[in-house]
């Protein structure tokens, strides 16, 4: 069963085309659904914003049907069609919501003459920088200056000098000089973040943008402020004149700081990640994503990653380490230890791995403070990846202790870790030294210096996968980077060993082909494939999920609870 909300559409006229919208949208959204590469221009609007109306860019030519006003009858001109009451003035489409039979120019001479003069005014004191500007290529003033402006200055004055390097915060770095007062980062950090911690002082061409006394840009989503900045004047300390982003290759991928999921784009070139930002889908993120999960890519070029497969500490294939594990795990006794952090297809053959050495599986729960918006207290990507595919089927564990117990005993003699140093968890180093371990993992840890079979993974923004995030959206990611030389993707290793564990011969599976294996075997993922998963992502039918142990309410788009009485008095309907 699937709730649909019905939105009433409406008519209205742009440009003289008729066009069907939502009632209630304003303008400017209003003349992107027209279509035909029409667009007004804007600085304050933002779609996730409360509206400001202070930036007046986005002027338009307004009329309604004319009535009389005694009678209510429509106004007719000599052809037979109802006239058009136009407004004197322009009005700005941002404030300005669509009616039955409203009438927009977005083009007339009177809007032209409008869009001039803004931005003549708001060039008045505007450095002309921008060769060497941060926000080069992605600047809407640099871009609507262009397309609405004079082509030339009247203003023979001196322009108005204000601080160039201002640090709001730790993360963002301000331009003052760039600023436009468009507002967008107040209300983002009052509205969004819930942090008022910006606003102007002083008046006229001398309005600063700065913190409130004694606070600083300190909050987890400071740098979405740089992201929704339509000028240069917010700039981010990390990324500062570090790179042109028209050289930068664009990848969509998935934050992996928590279960949220939010949509994120890796910005790289030549094999090397730049900056990552968020991208837009109103299905999770909408168009935000924390600071901290912005920085996770810095560990790809970390000094302790994984390059080598290893025998007992020597370099070997990847055919000799997946025959070696596979050894090791014909030998019986096996446990185990499995990550969240693993894709819905690795942890597929993490799944056929258990099944066929008849090991016991645990996964360890990493929870941390939620903060209400896009960090949630699960810290992990796809645990409801690990539940669908049957991998657990049970909550996590807080630590190895029935593992450890296991070891001691005898009853597990082979120890096979992903992406987790167990001897934080309850297995110390002299227990560990008792069995066999195989460890698949990114970077090096006290496990893995003591593993028998070692094979490094490659990081999220290196492969190609997929996650289920905390309301159990299905989405994809996309490989930005190589990973390093010789390491292939974790699955056609994986494979490799599950074929081996049954003395088959391996396939050179693609993700195509994973796919089909999991839509016949896993029945949360029935009929579903790589290439049907959209950039949105699926939503995975409740049915799949609703009687899992695990099913977080807070912080979803997808209300769980809501479904379940909607289902059960549709039923009684």
């Amino acid at each position: 069963m699937n709730i649909q909300s019905i939105v009433e559409n409406i008519t209205i006229n742009i440009d003289g085309q008729a066009v069907d919208v939502p009632k209630g949208v304003n303008i400017i959204e209003a003349v992107k659904i027209a279509g035909k590469g029409k667009e007004v221009p804007h600085y304050c609007y933002h779609p996730k914003l409360s509206i400001a109306g202070n930036c007046r860019m986005c002027m338009v030519e307004m009329g309604m049907p004319m009535r009389d006003r005694a009678t209510g009858e429509a106004i007719l001109g000599e052809d037979g069609v109802q006239k058009i009451g136009w407004m004197p003035k322009p009005t700005i489409a941002c404030a300005t919501n669509a009616s039955p039979g409203m009438h927009i120019k977005t083009n007339s001479p009177m809007v032209k003459e409008s869009r001039n003069g803004v931005t003549e005014f708001l060039l008045i004191n505007h450095p002309l920088d921008c060769p060497i500007c941060d926000q080069a290529g992605e600047c809407r003033l640099q871009e609507f200056s262009a397309e609405h402006g004079r082509g030339y200055s009247r203003f023979i004055e001196q322009k108005n000098v204000k601080p160039k390097r201002t640090k709001l915060g730790s993360r963002v770095t301000l331009d003052d000089e760039r600023c436009i007062l468009c507002s967008r980062c107040v209300r983002f950090s009052k509205e969004v973040a819930g942090d008022d911690v910006l606003g102007f002082v002083d008046r006229g061409t001398y309005s600063t943008l700065t913190c409130y006394p004694g606070k600083e840009l300190e909050h987890n989503y400071s740098l979405n402020t740089v992201d929704i900045c339509p000028v240069g004047a917010l700039t981010s300390t990390d990324f500062r004149f570090k790179m042109r982003v028209w050289f930068l290759k664009r990848t969509n991928s998935i934050c992996t700081e928590s279960s949220v999921g939010a949509n994120s784009e890796i910005w790289s070139r030549e094999g090397k990640i730049y900056r990552v930002t968020p991208r837009r889908n109103d299905a999770v993120n909408d168009t935000w994503m924390t600071d901290t999960g912005r920085e996770i890519f810095k560990a790809v070029e970390s000094e302790d990653r994984l390059t080598h497969y290893t025998i007992d500490g020597v370099h070997q294939t990847d055919d000799e380490t997946a025959v070696a594990a596979a050894k090791l795990l014909k030998s019986g006794n096996v446990a185990l230890i499995g990550s969240a952090q693993s894709s819905v297809e690795e942890q597929y053959f993490y799944k056929l791995i258990a099944d066929r050495s008849e090991a016991s599986v645990s996964l360890i729960s990493h929870i941390g403070a939620g903060d209400g918006i896009l960090l949630s207290e699960d810290r992990t990507p796809n645990l409801r990846g690990a539940l669908l595919n049957g991998l657990i089927a049970k909550l996590p564990e807080a630590d190895l202790a029935a593992t450890a117990r296991g070891i001691q005993s005898g009853a597990v003699k082979t120890l096979v870790v992903v992406n987790q140093d167990v001897t934080e968890l309850g297995i110390p180093a002299d227990l560990l030294a008792k069995v066999k371990v195989i460890y698949f993992g990114t970077h090096a840890n006290e496990t893995s210096k003591v593993a028998d079979v070692v094979c490094p993974s490659l990081m999220v923004f290196e492969k190609d996968g997929s996650f289920v995030n905390q309301s159990f959206r299905l989405q994809k990611f996309k490989a930005a980077v190589p990973g390093p030389r010789g390491i292939h993707s974790d699955f056609s290793v994986l494979e490799k060993i599950v074929a081996a564990l049954d003395d088959e011969q391996p396939a050179a599976p693609t993700l195509d082909g994973v796919w089909q294996q999991i839509a016949e075997n896993v029945s949360a993922f029935t009929a579903q494939s790589w290439r049907g998963i959209s950039d949105e992502g699926i939503a995975l039918d409740p049915a799949a999920f609703l009687d899992l142990p695990f099913v977080e309410t807070k912080n979803l788009k997808f209300d769980p609870v809501a479904f379940k009485e909607a289902q059960a008095a549709s039923a009684q309907a």
